[in-house]
């Protein structure tokens, strides 16, 4: 599984662990699963997919700009605003 912690400037908006997560990035939209290689990366305004299990129906999460790191841990997603 791969752990996935939302942030925002005013608070933790989730940590828990998914199967995927899909990221509005800057220059396209990227999947991350467990031991993805690090990476960081801006994001655009748009939807965060996170898939809790494999084959599942994707939740989508409004998020405005900010960045994403994966690392070690797994992902975090830093953005300015949530939305939805």
């Amino acid at each position: 599984m791969l752990h996935f912690e939302l942030v925002t400037p005013e608070r933790l908006v989730r940590s828990e662990d998914v199967y995927m997560v899909v990221v509005p990035g800057t220059e396209g939209d990227f999947g991350v699963l467990e031991n993805h290689a690090p990476l960081m990366s801006t994001i655009r305004d748009g939807e965060l997919a996170i898939y809790r299990t494999q084959g599942s129906t994707p939740e989508t999460i409004r998020i405005e700009g900010g960045f994403a790191e994966v690392n070690g841990v797994g992902l975090v997603v830093l953005a300015e605003a949530v939305t939805g």
